[in-house]
């Protein structure tokens, strides 16, 4: 298929002091104080620097990130919700690992909910709203390229609620929304290194342009492919031999 239109691209209470990193915003304007710290929590996560199965204090994060405990616990409860930290009586919180398993179980009901839909929006969803989306897209490339992870992050959130809310339905939405959170994508700077994530990031642009030619053989193979991908990077998190035998079994190396 012609690409015509695709555009160019430490733990526990004595984790050590960090310079306090502005407060992201991931997945557009938040209405409160609370919900950017969780943010913040979010980007950590996300780019390795909390790590599954350590113990962090509210005050240690909070000295960290430059705020004060209270928001930072009741952010870390928000996230105990969405199951990506355990609360540790006396103690703090701990990140949850995510089980290989888990990530199977996730991306599987992903591609039964995203691939049917996206399928069906390359035939209802009007051709200006796609387009607005391009945008987003070419954010998600320039990311991978310049290996920001927190940024790849947010625009590929955006970029893929956005398409799904296209379908008209809110609840499916918040159910991939949710799935995204639990499968956050942490600690990806060797995938960065490789050249991978970038690989990714372009099949953004290649699904656009088989939406917008209204093509939905070609929409099925990218979305498949995409999903395939996304699962083959985070297998790649763990190269132990026996991680790299379950790639293999899965046929994603």
């Amino acid at each position: 298929m012609a690409s015509r239109r695709t555009g160019a691209p430490s733990a526990g209470t004595t984790a050590a002091a960090a310079p306090a990193p502005a407060l992201p915003v991931l997945g557009g304007k938040k209405s409160s104080y609370r919900e950017r710290v969780a943010d913040a929590l979010r980007a950590a996560l996300i780019a390795g620097e909390l790590r599954p199965g350590e113990v962090y204090s509210a005050p240690a994060l909070a000295g960290r990130f430059g705020v004060s405990a209270t928001p930072v616990r009741e952010a870390m409860l928000d996230l105990a919700k969405e199951g990506l930290v355990d609360t540790v009586p006396n103690k703090g919180f701990r990140v949850t690992a995510v089980t290989e398993e888990q990530l199977d179980e996730y991306t599987h009901v992903r591609s039964l909910i995203e691939i049917p839909t996206t399928v069906d929006l390359a035939r209802t969803a009007d051709p200006v709203s796609l387009e607005a989306l391009r945008p987003a897209a070419r954010e998600i490339v320039a990311a991978a390229a310049a290996g920001d992870l927190i940024a790849y992050v947010e625009a590929d959130t955006r970029f893929h609620l956005g398409l799904l809310a296209l379908a008209g339905n809110a609840h499916l939405v918040e159910v991939v929304g949710d799935l995204r959170k639990r499968a956050r994508l942490y600690g990806l700077t060797a995938l960065v290194e490789s050249g991978r994530l970038l690989s990714s990031a372009q099949e953004h642009l290649e699904l656009l342009d088989a939406l917008l030619d209204r093509d939905e053989t070609a929409v099925r193979a990218v979305m498949t492919r995409h999903l395939g991908h996304v699962r083959g990077l985070w297998a790649a998190r763990d190269r132990s031999p026996a991680g790299r035998m379950r790639s293999v079994r899965r046929g994603q190396m």
